[in-house]
């Protein structure tokens, strides 16, 4: 794949942000009193938002490989 060097440098820091910002965001998820009810069980709101942070990291694992495979060649 040819991409010019600053669109794979767009995408490695895409990539990056998203692995860098969504661990901390789930930390807070985890910690919030609406992720369990009062058994402990996981709510829907917990649900979604690993599902939410999953995907997007996952994303952006897939957009940082993309843009370093797109800048060695």
């Amino acid at each position: 794949m040819q991409l010019p060097v600053a669109l794979s440098v767009v995408l490695i820091l895409a990539g990056l942000w998203s692995l860098i910002v969504w661990p901390p965001f789930l930390r807070r998820v985890l910690k919030d009193p609406r992720a369990h009810d009062q058994c402990g069980k996981a709510t829907t709101f917990l649900t979604v938002h690993v599902m939410l942070v999953g995907i997007s990291m996952t994303l952006g694992l897939a957009t940082a490989i993309i843009g370093i495979r797109a800048l060695i060649g």
